[in-house]
Parts: C-alpha cells; sequence; structure tokens
C-alpha cells in the first residue's frame, strides 16, 4: 500500500473538469487559445466563467494529494463549488513571491474569495489586500486581518491535547517522536499541547523533536521517523502532509504507532494510525465563503476548535480496543469540557501567551 502512495506522491496532481489548474492566473487568455488549437493544458477558470459567478480560488502550498492539509482544503474547495455554484481554481504555491504574484493575479481577475492555506501566507496577503478592497482574502492558520482580510485560527491544540493523553497512557518506552515539516507557530502549539497532555497522564514521557525542512518529501519523513524509532519512540505525532506518508511507512516497518493529523487519515494506515487530529477544512471553507457570497463578511479573526466541531479527535476503528479505556475516557472528557468551553489546561496556548 505505501509503495503506492509514495510514487502518487511523486506525480504532479492532475486536472478534472470543474477544478483549473493554471502556471499563473494572469495567462489565462493564453492557455484558453493553446487548449482551443489543440494543446495539452486545461482551459482556465476564467474561460469559462460568466462575469458575475461567484469566483474562489485557493493557494495551497504543497500537493493536493497529501490526503491531509492541502487534501482537505481542495475538499473545501470542492464543496464551495458544488454548495454555492462558485467557478473555482487552485493553484499550488512555493515561494513567498509566488504567494504575492498570484494573490495579485486572482484580485485583478475580480475573484471575490483568494484563500491562501497556510501561517506562511499572511504577508503576503497583508500586502495585496488593500490593493484589490473588492476581493476577500482568507489565510487559514492566520490571524493577520484587515477590512478584508481574515484569518482563520484552527485550534488544533484541543485535539492535540486530547491525542497526547492517548499516547502517554500506551508507549512503552516513555519516548515519543513528534514530526512536522517546518516550525511553523501553529505546529509549535500543536507539539506543546499533545506533550503536556502525554505528561499529564505520565510525568515520565520524553518527546523527540525533528522538522524534516519541507512538507512533501516523503523519504525525508521516512527517515526522520526511522531516526526516532531508533532512538526509542514507539509512537509518532506527524505533522508534515505529505511528507507524513514516510512516517507512516517508517510506523509500520518498525511495528510502532502514529497518529494522522489534519484529515481522518485512520484509512491510510489502518494498522498503526491510532486515531487523527482532523481539521473539518471544508466545513471551516464553507463558512467563509457563505459570508463572502452573502455579503456579511467582516474582517476579522476567525477561530474554529473542538467546540464548534471544526477540530475533532477521530479514533480509528480497527485499532480501538488497543485503546486502554481509562485513556480513552480522559481523552473523551477533556473533548467534552473543550466542547462547554471549560477546559482551562491549554488555554495559554490558544491564546499565544505560553512561554514554551
Amino acid at each position: 500500500m505505501f509503495s503506492a502512495l509514495s510514487s502518487t506522491m511523486k506525480t504532479s496532481r492532475s486536472a478534472s473538469t470543474y477544478i483549473y489548474m493554471v502556471a499563473k492566473p494572469a495567462v489565462a487568455l493564453a492557455v484558453a487559445l493553446l487548449a482551443a488549437c489543440g494543446g495539452g493544458a486545461d482551459a482556465p477558470a476564467d474561460s469559462t466563467a460568466a462575469a458575475d459567478q461567484f469566483k474562489v480560488a485557493l493557494l495551497t502550498p504543497g500537493p493536493i494529494s497529501d490526503k491531509s492539509w492541502n487534501g482537505g482544503a481542495y475538499d473545501g474547495l470542492m464543496q464551495i463549488r458544488d454548495s454555492l455554484g462558485a467557478a473555482v481554481s487552485h493553484i499550488q504555491t512555493k515561494t513567498p513571491a509566488e504567494f504575492e504574484e498570484n494573490f495579485r493575479q486572482y484580485g485583478a481577475q475580480g475573484y471575490r474569495l483568494v484563500i491562501g492555506h497556510g501561517f506562511e501566507f499572511q504577508d503576503a496577503a497583508s500586502r495585496v489586500a488593500p490593493q484589490f478592497p473588492k476581493t476577500i482574502y482568507a489565510v487559514t492558520s492566520g490571524r493577520t486581518t484587515g477590512p478584508n482580510l481574515a484569518g482563520i485560527a484552527f485550534l488544533f491544540e484541543e485535539a492535540s491535547y486530547q491525542a497526547g493523553l492517548i499516547a502517554g497512557a500506551m508507549t512503552k518506552t516513555n519516548t515519543l517522536g513528534l514530526i512536522a515539516g517546518t516550525e511553523l507557530p501553529p505546529v509549535k502549539a500543536s507539539f506543546e499541547a499533545f506533550t503536556r497532555g502525554a505528561k499529564a497522564v505520565n510525568p515520565k514521557v520524553q518527546v523527540i523533536i525533528s522538522y524534516i525542512g519541507n512538507w512533501d518529501d516523503v523519504s525525508a519523513g521516512k527517515e526522520q521517523a526511522l531516526a526516532q524509532i531508533a532512538r526509542g519512540a514507539d509512537i509518532i505525532f506527524q505533522n508534515a502532509d505529505a511528507a507524513g506518508l514516510g512516517v507512516f511507512q517508517a510506523a509500520r516497518e518498525k511495528k510502532v504507532y502514529a497518529f494522522g493529523t489534519n484529515a481522518d487519515q485512520n484509512g491510510v494506515a489502518p494498522d498503526v494510525i491510532l486515531a487523527s487530529v482532523v481539521i473539518d477544512l471544508p466545513k471551516a471553507l464553507l463558512k467563509i465563503a457563505r459570508e463572502v457570497q452573502d455579503g456579511s463578511f467582516q474582517g476579522r479573526v476567525i477561530s474554529l476548535g473542538v467546540k464548534d466541531d471544526v477540530v475533532r479527535l477521530v479514533y480509528n476503528p480497527q485499532l480501538a480496543d488497543r485503546i486502554p479505556a481509562s485513556a480513552k475516557a480522559a481523552s473523551d472528557s477533556v473533548g467534552a469540557m473543550l466542547r462547554a468551553g471549560t477546559f482551562t489546561a491549554i488555554a495559554d496556548i490558544a491564546n499565544g501567551t505560553s512561554k514554551q
């Protein structure tokens, strides 16, 4: 199964008849002409969308085939298309210069909503948004705001704490591995919450933290995981997008457990993933798209967590019997308090005042 996953990650994402992927929105007309003349490119969204149609664009930092962060956002874009009748466009971008260039091009083309999917898009959005006041810009995992700019802050740390409770109760070596693509503030917050959860039930727990340096190198993800396992880690919490698929490969080979993140990844490696810390990206992105379409949007930070049923811990049913009843009860109890708004053990992480 994992060899198939690895080969998938090496291929570029493919266009469908509903989503049009172009190198740059500015070249829409040229691509359309090439397609009309028998070229291999797909027609861009602008070539078919009516002038007054609700248009939504998504920029992702990695491939939508990652079965995680980027794939979940793409699912959200498809839900916006299907639920709101929007014309949609998606592009994968790598550098800050590309973030800004594509934000600007979509604004120039009259897109009503442009979503930068990730903390790293904030600076580009804050520079471009004032130049296109009729376009709403939204940045996930962000907190930068303006009249036409919103940050969507996912309280990922909430369900990460719950996952930590389970890991702390289940580890046999008292060593847990944490692996991410790069050292972004939301990632560090989730790692801190996971660690607190683990130590709350097992004070002897030690954690090993590794950053791959990118989010899409499956081989590097596997290497980092193998290195942590060699140092005694018997459960790994990863937040590494496509590179996380390599973590699952290592977990299967060495027969240790792991956690899925961002999307429900339980089915990706059902024999090693105990549970997934899920962000319901389609629900979150559809929420802001509705606001933009109906005219009720206001620039602000939109915080979404367990209480909003956007962030949640989803157990893998195939390994449910491996989780001690007491650990699951503790995790579920925290989940209930989070939904009620009464859990305060990680409030400092959520509000950014943690000193860790």
